[in-house]
């Protein structure tokens, strides 16, 4: 084999590795789309078909006609955005006092967030179903508010105060030379820096809340309150699977998010490699 061939070699196997990957990932979502255009006919029907026949958008007029998708769409809005900001407040103060004060048992709290991480949703249902039923909650968009909330502090406190580690105490010390209170030096100078990271734990917040089945279907019962991923569950009836409108739906609930990673993936890969390198 000529030395050109093997020094190409190992850059086209990755590339073919690469490559699978990437198809193997767009496959669903490819399907999911296609479906979505079939008519029922041709989605029962005993021929497997890689492109519709007859394209139609019926699927996806049921789904906002005939259906609350348009309910379950704001409420998810609602939800995450809600939770999301909530999950990053307490995880910027959280997150700079674990980066920046010393004080006993500093580690045993460091330890406890992440063995949350380790806990499986499934054990805190029944207690958080008994405290939100004593407070008249169930059933509304502020249980899933606050579950959201408190399943995602632990892991974005963490992430915030690596990133908090990262920013150089100097900046700190000189803005309070200049006359700087604490809290404008983290507001005006320190938060800025890190809003690469900030942007990428408000995404993570976000995209858990908004993709959550579990609890939307335990806490909700009524359509009002209802989320994306339970209204997509609903299309799955006692004797039949709505694959055409369950499909539609789906294409529709990617599309938020879609957009929001398209206008802020400048932030997510620079907070990663933020939160990769020490500084």
């Amino acid at each position: 084999m000529p030395t050109a061939m093997k020094k190409k070699l190992p850059g086209l196997s990755r590339f073919v590795v690469l490559l699978l990957f990437l198809l193997g990932t767009l496959l669903p979502f490819y399907w999911m789309f296609v479906t979505s255009l079939k008519s029922r006919l041709e989605i029962y029907g005993a021929k497997l078909t890689f492109w519709p026949k007859d394209l139609t958008w019926d699927n996806y007029a049921t789904t906002f006609q005939a259906s609350s998708f348009p309910k379950y769409f704001a409420n998810s809005f609602i939800v995450s955005i809600s939770s999301g900001l909530l999950v990053l407040a307490v995880s910027i103060l959280g997150g700079y006092a674990l980066a920046r004060y010393r004080f006993r048992g500093k580690g045993v709290i460091m330890l406890l967030f992440l063995a949350t991480q380790m806990v499986p949703v499934m054990v805190m249902l029944v207690p958080l179903f008994i405290v939100f039923g004593k407070f008249e909650l169930l059933d509304t968009l502020t249980a899933l508010i606050i579950t959201y909330t408190a399943l995602n502090i632990p892991f974005c406190l963490i992430t915030i105060s690596g990133f908090f580690q990262r920013v150089p105490v100097a900046l700190e010390e000189a803005a309070m030379i200049d006359g700087c209170g604490r809290l404008a030096t983290v507001v005006r100078i320190i938060l800025p820096i890190m809003l690469p990271g900030i942007v990428a734990t408000f995404v993570f917040a976000f995209t858990a809340a908004w993709n959550d089945l579990f609890f939307g279907v335990m806490f909700t019962t009524s359509e009002a309150v209802k989320t994306v991923p339970v209204g997509l569950n609903s299309f799955v009836q006692k004797f039949d699977i709505n694959w055409g409108e369950m499909s539609a739906g789906g294409v529709l609930s990617l599309i938020p998010v879609a957009i929001l990673f398209a206008f802020i993936q400048r932030f997510i890969v620079a907070g990663l490699s933020q939160g990769a390198v020490k500084g």
